[in-house]
């Protein structure tokens, strides 16, 4: 067995799509803006976008409601260069941050957080030192 990408199922499906390509920099490997489903290259796995209405007629779920928590349920983490310059690529994009740059010493790590655009929570870091 071998982890091979993490699926996220997504309201927003074309805003997804250009987030993830056009403001977090990620190469599409399958799918476009106009599809349902697409893939992205990010080295070392992928990450796939999926209607999640598609998913949820898929499994059965359609007659649930949906379930808003109060906390995250999933962060996704990639690693940068210069998370300065990556912070005014985002605030240049238009996209808020939801936590400036912070020291992380216990994580060994500089982090800055966003939300995707259906509210998924995005780390950007840098090792420290």
């Amino acid at each position: 067995m071998r982890y091979d990408y993490t699926r996220l199922l997504v309201v927003d499906f074309p805003a997804c799509f250009i987030f993830y390509r056009d403001v977090i920099g990620l190469e599409p490997i399958l799918g476009s803006e106009t599809d349902t489903y697409a893939e992205f290259d990010t080295g070392a796995t992928r990450i796939a976008l999926f209607d999640r209405a598609e998913m949820s007629a898929a499994v059965g779920t359609s007659a649930l409601p949906a379930r808003l928590d109060a906390q995250d349920a999933v962060c996704i983490v990639f690693g940068v260069d210069d998370l300065d310059a990556a912070e005014r690529r985002l605030v240049a994009a238009g996209v808020t941050i939801a936590v400036g740059p912070t020291d992380r010493v216990e994580w060994e790590v500089r982090t800055l957080h966003v939300r995707d655009p259906d509210g998924r929570l995005v780390e950007l870091n840098v090792p420290l030192g």
